[in-house]
């Protein structure tokens, strides 16, 4: 086993011992013994149970943000929406261990590692919230405080997923899937907005038809395509739009 090969198996072996006995019961002794290392090969690669944990952490991470693919309007945005919802609930369920202890409360048992808890979502919030903010710019999501926003869907996953972790038969993930995503689409989630947009035209003369498209004229000739929709600087103008229309 070289030492790439034996870091991960530290690392395995760390997971199953957090998920058995929780990060405070947890030994060194036991992931070293689950791992059939001495336990000076573990002072190898990581100085204490605390790094060892940040690093598996750190891997969730990773994973999480390569789950959120950006949203391109010009494709099916629901499909889009519904993948990334989906992504990150899977990569959260693939790992219950250390989801779990994410999760948990721990405040009062251990400043550092609270403080490790911490860093760890306040990353995935900011995350969240950078994906908040492109959605606005492109009109998808409701204007508002992304932050707030951020904080209130994480609050939800975070409920669903412990409250799926402690139950005997678990959730389907499709389930919770579509129960996330009709609560957002019932939130700051405009679909309506996002399904409305022009897909698949070229990016030159897009201006000029989103002017044509506000003034409602036609398209340049008779018998050509329907007008476009009108430009959507916001969210509230465009609903006005359409009131107005009706």
């Amino acid at each position: 086993m070289n030492k790439s090969e034996r870091r991960q198996a530290l690392l395995r072996a760390a997971r199953t011992v957090f998920s058995e006995k929780g990060y405070h019961e947890a030994k060194v002794d036991d992931i070293v013994a689950l791992a059939k290392v001495a336990k000076g090969t573990f002072y190898l690669y990581f100085p204490d149970k605390r790094s060892v944990f940040g690093e598996l952490v750190s891997g969730l991470f990773s994973r999480l943000g390569g789950a959120i693919l950006r949203v391109d309007p010009s494709a099916d945005v629901e499909a889009q929406v519904k993948h990334n919802i989906r992504a990150i609930v899977a990569v959260l369920l693939d790992d219950p261990a250390l989801t779990s202890i994410l999760l948990s409360h721990a405040a009062g048992l251990d400043p550092a590692f609270v403080k490790e808890l911490r860093a760890f979502r306040q990353e995935v919030k900011l995350l969240l919230e950078r994906s908040l903010a492109e959605g606005q710019r492109l009109g998808m999501i409701e204007p508002g405080d992304t932050e707030l926003y951020a904080t209130f869907t994480i609050g939800a996953l975070k409920e669903v997923l412990f409250e799926n972790a402690l139950e005997e038969q678990a959730r389907p993930r499709e389930r919770i899937v579509t129960a996330l995503y009709d609560l957002l689409r019932r939130g700051y989630l405009r679909m309506d907005l996002a399904l409305a947009a022009p897909r698949g035209e070229p990016q030159d003369d897009r201006g000029e038809r989103q002017e044509r498209g506000a003034r409602g004229d036609s398209a340049d000739a008779p018998g050509d395509a329907a007008p476009e929709a009108p430009e959507r600087p916001s969210p509230a103008r465009g609903r006005r739009a359409r009131a107005k229309a009706d």
